[in-house]
């Protein structure tokens, strides 16, 4: 198999027609105990020109029924689809990118919480963004609190942040959980090779890195408007290498063939530390040294790969 089909690819999308504003996107995987929540916190918002779409992806527990009785008396428009066999959340999210009708798409995980001013002040900061800057930038990133309203991370140092996913985890170094829309557009402008989604869990960093390296910009805000539960059981945040194994090596790779001829001189610490999650990963992966070296572009790293090749299993527990 060429791993580099597997990298995601980006081409310019002509601007959509929507109905709404928003579309809330929550995935569903066993969460009939906290989806309540999710629904509670639509209701109150007080920006209202807005849809969900939820995507149950193949629970075992009764998150089907709970959904179908939430919608119920749901005063909002919501668009449900019921996987029967799990897809994964990165599957997930590219069914909600083809079903969206908002213009522009936030992530709003099954297990979470929001403000009732979430939308109005997410909208208000895109609508702030100078004229001449909104064509490039794809969306808006928020500050996240924990249930105990304790902050998650730090807040940004200026105000406007003007950034990306690549740049913001060098400049701002508590990057930790944050929480944002993307336009539609620019999501639709996303190539996936649907293949990858066979094979586990993958990071949504990919879809951000590559953003980033098609040169949009997001504008980085310190309102804090999600409340992200740090004690949820099965958080998919907590990390196996094995079972993560694929997803970090299309991660890698992206990183590494993305960012290089830019970026190396300036963070080069960055581009070894991916190599060696590059190897970690090829430990539970059945692919060859070759579809590894032939997926790097670089030759210097081709070489930092293939020189640790025989040592991999060094990195195993680390």
């Amino acid at each position: 198999m060429n791993l580099q089909t597997l990298l995601p690819s980006y081409s310019e999308q002509p601007k959509g027609n929507y109905a709404y504003r928003f579309t809330i996107f929550t995935p569903v995987y066993n969460r009939a105990n906290t989806l309540q929540r999710v629904f509670e916190s639509l209701e109150n918002q007080t920006f209202k020109d807005f849809e969900l779409v939820i995507i149950n992806d193949g629970s075992t527990d009764n998150s089907h029924e709970t959904i179908e009785t939430l919608i119920q008396t749901a005063t909002f428009p919501v668009n449900y689809v019921n996987n029967v066999k799990n897809k994964h959340k990165m599957a997930c999210f590219f069914q909600a990118i083809q079903l969206a009708q908002g213009e522009f798409i936030l992530p709003f995980d099954s297990d979470d919480a929001c403000v009732p001013e979430a939308l109005e002040l997410l909208n208000k900061e895109y609508e702030e963004i100078p004229a001449d800057l909104k064509p490039r930038i794809s969306g808006i990133t928020c500050l996240c609190e924990d249930q105990n309203g304790n902050l998650v991370g730090k807040a940004f140092e200026k105000q406007p942040y003007y950034s990306n996913t690549f740049m913001s985890q060098r400049e701002h170094l508590e990057a930790t959980e944050k929480w944002g829309f993307t336009k539609t557009d620019v999501l639709k402008g996303i190539h996936i090779n649907e293949a990858i989604f066979a094979k586990g869990y993958i990071p949504e960093g990919i879809i951000w890195e590559l953003i980033a390296n098609q040169g949009f910009k997001t504008k980085y805000v310190n309102h804090i408007l999600r409340i992200y539960y740090l004690d949820t059981e099965n958080a998919i945040s907590i990390q196996n290498h094995k079972n993560d194994a694929f997803g970090m090596a299309i991660y890698s790779l992206c990183i590494l063939n993305w960012f290089y001829s830019d970026y190396f001189m300036k963070y080069p610490m960055l581009f070894i530390k991916r190599i060696l999650t590059l190897l970690r990963a090829a430990i539970f992966l059945d692919f060859s040294l070759k579809s590894y070296t032939n997926a790097i572009n670089s030759k210097l790293l081709k070489i930092l790969f293939v020189l640790g090749w025989p040592l991999k299993k060094l990195l195993k527990n680390t």
